[in-house]
């Protein structure tokens, strides 16, 4: 596990931008050397072989794709990996925060037909048979269905035995020091990144709290840097360009499912005796739905909060170091708890990264291949 402050950017490999001279340029400087170096190459040996001399074909460069955080918005990651496949574009790391690291984590275990089968099975009923209210006192939901559910796809995993190279970012409770989780059960660490403050309960990794990534780096673009990636591909589920600089507008859609369920409204809710025993359908309505005027419940205010943040922060992350090629998808109109609109999400994510394959093509033909792993270099943390 590893912890990288923001000043800790500089260890990051320099983005690649499209080359701004011609693809033979670099040959044209080569023919020009001057011809004290063409003696030095010949007098390295006594007699050039055309096999010898052939120049090594160049190895493809290193894909990077960052998934963005973004509630049940992101199952549409599934939609940009199914798509990338089908076009022969396989990225060699992944990174991601929160609902990223659910669908990256799957994705880098070779089980994204995994979750992608769970995702199409939801429907409003079962998100709602999954929100187990949680009296701990440090969040709203236990998150132990979901656990379980999860663990069915990489139980008992480490990221060494995961397929492709995989990150994901958390915060850590007191300090807000951004968390890159790298080693130990991939499980237990994709629960951190996406442990919503308030609403799930945190994760303890190494004798530290850990809490949603989405608070510090919501588009884990430098974390692909640092993996060694030469191409990054990031997925942003809450920058709207359409509607950047306005808060989005997010009605829970899950409140008529409440309805069907008999969850009704508790009577005279604002009386101590409905809070105390108005029973768990009344907890998860006065929760999740919304009050006799229109108010939101805890979850709702709570989520709306955390999604302007999260637009703020995904904004002023990616101009300090965007990636190489942006996938906006179109979400405005989904709710952050849209769990159950998964098919509509997948093919959303498909045709937004249908747009993209064209200048996804042009940056693999023109980027050369680096190579360089910055988080080989790290120093991970001790207990």
């Amino acid at each position: 596990m590893f912890m990288l402050r923001s000043k800790d950017a500089q260890l990051v490999a320099p983005r690649h931008d499209h080359p701004s001279r011609p693809p033979h340029a670099k040959t044209g400087e080569l023919n020009k050397a001057s011809p004290a170096s063409h003696k030095r190459s010949t007098i390295s040996g006594e007699r050039d072989h055309p096999a010898q001399s052939a120049a090594p074909s160049p190895r493809r460069p290193k894909i990077g794709i960052a998934l963005g955080a973004g509630a049940a918005r992101g199952w549409s990651h599934i939609g940009v990996l199914l798509e990338l496949g089908e076009h022969g574009i396989h990225p060699d790391v992944v990174a991601g925060t929160s609902i990223g690291a659910v669908v990256g984590g799957c994705y880098a275990g070779s089980k994204l037909d995994t979750v992608e089968l769970f995702a199409r099975g939801l429907t409003k009923k079962r998100v709602v048979s999954m929100m187990d209210v949680s009296f701990s006192g440090v969040g709203i939901l236990g998150g132990g269905r979901l656990r379980d559910r999860l663990d069915q796809a990489i139980a008992g995993r480490s990221f060494a035995e995961l397929d492709k190279g995989f990150a994901c970012v958390a915060t850590e409770v007191g300090t807000g020091h951004e968390i890159w989780l790298t080693k130990g059960d991939a499980s237990e660490a994709i629960r951190a990144s996406y442990a919503l403050p308030g609403i799930f309960e945190p994760v303890r990794i190494n004798g530290r709290w850990l809490y949603d990534g989405a608070l510090v780096n919501p588009v884990p673009v430098t974390v692909c840097r640092a993996l060694g990636a030469d191409i990054v591909i990031a997925v942003n589920l809450i920058g709207d360009n359409a509607f950047r600089g306005t808060v989005i507008d997010d009605r829970l859609s899950i409140e008529p499912a409440l309805e069907r369920l008999g969850v009704e409204a508790v009577q005279n809710s604002r009386t101590l005796a409905s809070r105390l025993f108005g029973g768990v359908g009344g907890n998860i309505r006065r929760l999740f739905g919304r009050r006799e005027d229109g108010a939101p419940g805890i979850a709702s205010a709570m989520m709306d909060a955390f999604n302007t943040a999260q637009g703020r922060i995904s904004r002023s992350r990616l101009a300090g170091d965007p990636p190489d090629v942006m996938i906006n998808a179109r979400l405005s109109k989904i709710g952050l708890f849209d769990f159950h609109r998964a098919d509509e999400l997948i093919d959303i994510g498909r045709d937004a990264t249908r747009r993209a394959i064209p200048e996804i093509a042009d940056y693999i033909a023109l980027t050369p291949s680096t190579g360089d792993d910055v988080m080989a270099r790290l120093t991970p943390f001790s207990e």
